[in-house]
């Protein structure tokens, strides 16, 4: 069985060196993981500055891409085997200065996300309140929204933790109206080849439940969305993080494979029986 881990940070917690590295690759051995992925958040990167930028993000971004590519030719020249990627925040009329970005670099795979809307961080916590200010069907709309046009722009290999917006727990109460907003989403997925990650890291938040969630999972697959399996790790304790529950998941809406990717070409893996 192939097992990956795709979306993985070391900025926040520590630095690029081979060092740290070896911890992250010591835990995925640990916890059967083949292939390994660093896929850091583009907004720490001067070089996104055209392409998001609030206070927020601004106060955060302190790193230069070149220090980033050095790092994975350190750990190649080291003999360490792991992939290169990013995850960018899907920046609505950005498109252009996503792609100029992205095609500047030899990404392995880029992660497309959706953390804003508007100037709304809405997986912070120092903006959870704005939920209960708002009206929830307004805001998975304009969220799903996002998740449309992302896979409309084919720029990126796979959406990160799809259903973010349900991370604190809030959510319309009519759930025809929730089908109609993951039926659009996961038409514009099918339409454009976008990969979906399942990603154990919505059960380290309050919402206590994996992205996306079965009932969106079960449409992508009817679809025929493919998947990769994540645990958005920012330490190395979090590789592999309850691994075992997403590859359930996955096997109980009727997935058998996982994508994995080399220099954006997807290779697709049997995940067992």
């Amino acid at each position: 069985m192939m097992l990956t881990d795709y979306h993985v940070h070391m900025a926040e917690t520590g630095s690029f060196t081979i060092d740290y590295l070896k911890q992250y690759i010591e835990a995925a051995k640990a916890n059967g993981i083949e292939e390994l992925g660093i896929s850091e958040h583009a907004y720490f990167f001067y070089e996104t500055k055209n392409i998001l930028s609030n206070p927020w993000v601004d106060g955060r971004r302190h790193l230069h891409f070149a220090d980033y590519a050095q790092f994975f030719k350190d750990a190649n020249a080291a003999g360490l085997r792991v992939k290169m990627g990013i995850e960018m925040d899907y920046t609505p009329g950005k498109e252009r200065e996503m792609e100029a970005f992205i095609q500047q670099h030899p990404f392995d795979y880029v992660i497309g996300s959706v953390h804003w809307i508007g100037d709304w961080g809405i997986d912070l916590d120092i903006y959870k309140d704005e939920y209960e200010k708002r009206d929830m069907k307004e805001v998975y709309t304009k969220y799903f929204d996002q998740i449309v046009t992302l896979a409309e722009s084919k720029l990126f290999d796979f959406v990160g933790h799809i259903d973010l917006i349900k991370i604190f727990g809030y959510a319309p109460k009519d759930q025809d109206f929730i089908d109609q907003e993951y039926d659009r989403v996961v038409q514009a997925l099918a339409a454009s080849g976008t990969c979906i990650e399942i990603s154990t890291a919505g059960l380290r938040k309050p919402v206590g439940e994996m992205y996306p969630t079965p009932r969106l999972l079960q449409k992508c697959f009817d679809a025929g969305v493919e998947i990769v399996i994540c645990s958005d790790a920012h330490m190395p304790k979090h590789i592999g993080f309850a691994y075992d529950q997403a590859i359930a998941l996955a096997r109980s809406v009727g997935y058998t494979e996982i994508q994995t990717f080399t220099q954006r070409k997807k290779i697709a893996h049997p995940i067992g029986s």
